[in-house]
């Protein structure tokens, strides 16, 4: 029995091992790949890569391996990063080896987001004439035009039209479906974002017509866009009827760019009565939209229409939530007319508009020039209900007019609802409150004052502390001497 086991253990130990085990090459029987002829690369450098290449890149050879090593090794490193379309190349001139989908999506959006694209060119022709094994039979990989539409994309972005159609023609050929409508949109845009608004038009037929593709409201909205910029407005109102006609519901953006286009051409009131009709059809009011209406009939002259148009939305529950009244609020305060720009201000924010902070400032400074102290508190009273304050300098100078007209303790109330409120006071804001008191008379208010200021670290030093003190003790005399001259 002894001599039976020991005649087994020698023939293990005389068994040779496996080639593949023994391997210790992470790419076996496969030649390396060699330096990439199109861009000069030093052989210092391409070395290391491929040294990289055979520590990261572990079997077997498969486009999933591929696949992992070109998204979680090679994509991230600083020199080799270059080298991911070259080896994708390599492989697939390997007899042994075939692209799926995934090898291809993944190696057109990095193409088209490096902005390599000569590579995804090349890589496109690599598609046609090696498709996807995934789909063997008659029919087509449906991952092909999301590969393509990626290429379109980026070939459109660089204003290289002439290759964004020729991606476009080859992918038709490809596919078993009809061309999705977005990959028109990204080709109608592109030929009227470069002018050419007639290859727009022409390109938008072949689409109705000999691809029997349903154009959607993106579609209609470059095309009446297009039109606008071209002082075309009759006939991007044509378009927009051809929306309805083909059941194409308009969204805010169309109706943004027509009221635009309007006001271009001087049709103010039609303008108008297309936002009404906007808001009849139940298509909400964006921000851009009130934007577009004030800003034109302001142009026009018409700020007092402008006016009553906001408040009308604002009555039916329809101006939208953040809109900023601060255009229309400071044309009313540079023609003098803060008190209607406050009564417009008010109304939106009873209609829970809640105005921007720097509407409320405009609002501030027009009420100062007009010298209402009165309405100017309130408001500012409600902002700081509100949580907003005020900066600083606007501050100091609203205590200072309510100071002037002798009601400073009113000013020091306003001061300390601010202060509670986070607001960030300077030596100017208690100076003005100090001299306030001066002027009344109330030297101990002020006296208060300077101690705080002085617990602040707004006084420097001693002598600017006897300065204030003084100023108050000249304040109260000078207040002696005029109460003693009217008793006699």
């Amino acid at each position: 029995m002894a001599t039976k086991k020991l005649v087994k253990a020698r023939a293990l130990a005389t068994v040779k091992p496996s080639s593949s085990s023994s391997s210790s090459s992470a790419i076996p029987n496969l030649p390396l790949p060699s330096p990439p002829s199109d861009t000069p690369v030093s052989q210092v450098h391409y070395a290391r890569f491929l040294d990289f290449l055979k520590a990261h890149w572990a079997p077997p050879f498969t486009p999933d391996t591929l696949l992992h090593f070109l998204k979680s090794k090679l994509h991230h490193h600083p020199s080799f990063s270059q080298f991911d379309f070259h080896l994708f190349t390599w492989a697939s001139s390997l007899d042994s080896f075939r692209h799926t989908h995934a090898t291809f999506h993944w190696m057109a959006r990095t193409l088209a987001a490096t902005h390599r694209l000569p590579q995804l060119r090349t890589l496109l022709h690599v598609i046609a004439t090696h498709p996807c094994p995934c789909s063997p039979s008659i029919f087509s990989c449906p991952h092909t035009q999301p590969i393509f539409s990626h290429a379109i994309h980026a070939f459109s972005k660089s204003s290289q039209l002439h290759h964004a159609l020729s991606a476009f023609h080859s992918m038709t050929k490809l596919i078993d479906s009809k061309p999705d409508v977005a990959v028109f949109n990204v080709l109608i845009h592109a030929f009227v974002k470069r002018g050419n608004l007639t290859q727009a038009l022409q390109f938008y037929r072949d689409m109705v017509v000999t691809h029997r593709v349903k154009p959607d409201v993106f579609t209609f909205n470059i095309l009446i866009s297009g039109h606008c910029r071209n002082s075309q407005f009759a006939l991007a109102l044509d378009v927009f009827h051809e929306m309805g006609k083909m059941g194409c519901e308009p969204n805010v953006v169309t109706f943004n760019t027509l009221i635009r286009g309007m006001f271009r051409e001087g049709r103010v009131e039609d303008a108008i009565e297309m936002a009404r009709e906007m808001v009849q059809l139940g298509c909400e009011l964006s921000c851009v939209t009130c934007e577009i209406l004030v800003q034109g009939l302001c142009k026009e002259g018409r700020v007092l229409q402008a006016c009553e148009l906001l408040l009308g939305f604002s009555e039916k529950r329809v101006l939208p939530k953040g809109f900023d009244c601060f255009a229309l609020v400071e044309v009313l305060c540079g023609q003098g007319c803060a008190v209607r720009a406050l009564e417009v201000v008010y109304e939106l924010w009873n209609g829970e508009s809640v105005p921007s902070l720097v509407a409320c400032i405009a609002v501030v400074d027009g009420l100062r020039v007009l010298g209402k102290i009165d309405e100017v508190k309130r408001l500012v009273e409600r902002m700081l209900d509100e949580g907003m304050v005020l900066d600083v300098v606007t501050f100091n100078g609203v205590l200072r007019d309510i100071c002037y007209a002798r009601r400073t303790d009113e000013a020091n109330r306003l001061m300390l609802l601010a202060l509670s409120k986070g607001l960030e006071p300077d030596d100017m804001t208690y100076r003005t409150l100090v001299i306030g008191y001066s002027e009344e008379g109330r030297r101990e208010k002020g006296e208060f004052l300077v101690n705080e200021m002085l617990d602040r670290g707004f006084i420097p030093d001693l002598a600017s502390y006897n300065k204030l003190m003084s100023g108050l003790s000249n304040c109260r005399r000078s207040t002696c001497r005029q109460v003693n001259k009217f008793d006699r």
